[in-house]
């Protein structure tokens, strides 16, 4: 992600949330990219970079008409500037600016077996002890992992699986 994308996102946060409209402009925003997910057209319409920007802006302004004026505004920058092809990682850092204004930790938890709700539910909480902020995780299973866990938050990795372990050894014999 670069910093432009930071920019943009952390503007269109500051934005909303100074004007009370954090929510929606939140929900209008992930429709607007699972849109460009599910249209191809719309997707290309974002991307293309021969595509003039004013014809870019007058589809936007048409498909966004109904929608809230702030985040249409942010788009219409967006397509004016350039940038509107990278609609899908500043949706993904405002996200998580959101997440982290309601002290909400967003993690990946990726097991070797599939866990039960309970052994979910246990990991957790012992997450939000240790962290003193609520944690919505997605889960995943790796069989390659063997045994244990890999739990992912932000750029930081906690790697406790048999495999990472074996690396590790395998790391420390090859010196």
């Amino acid at each position: 992600m670069s910093v432009a994308d930071r920019v943009y996102a952390r503007a269109l946060f500051e934005a909303a949330a100074e004007q009370g409209r954090l929510e929606r402009v939140r929900d209008e925003l992930a429709q607007v990219v699972a849109a460009t997910a599910e249209v191809p057209a719309l997707r290309e319409l974002l991307r293309n970079p021969q595509l003039d920007p004013r014809a870019r802006a007058a589809v936007l302004q048409d498909l966004l008409a109904e929608g809230d004026e702030l985040l249409r505004n942010f788009l219409l920058l967006l397509a004016d500037k350039g940038r509107s092809g990278r609609l899908e990682e500043i949706a993904r850092e405002f996200e998580r600016l959101v997440a982290e204004e309601e002290g909400l930790i967003r993690a990946e938890l990726t097991t070797a077996v599939e866990l039960s709700d309970d052994e979910e539910l246990q990991l957790l909480k012992q997450i939000e002890a240790a962290t003193g902020r609520k944690v919505d995780a997605t889960r995943s299973v790796d069989p390659g992992l063997i045994g244990g866990i890999v739990l992912q938050v932000g750029s930081h990795r906690l790697d406790a699986s048999v495999r990472g372990r074996l690396e590790r050894l395998r790391r420390e014999l090859v010196v």
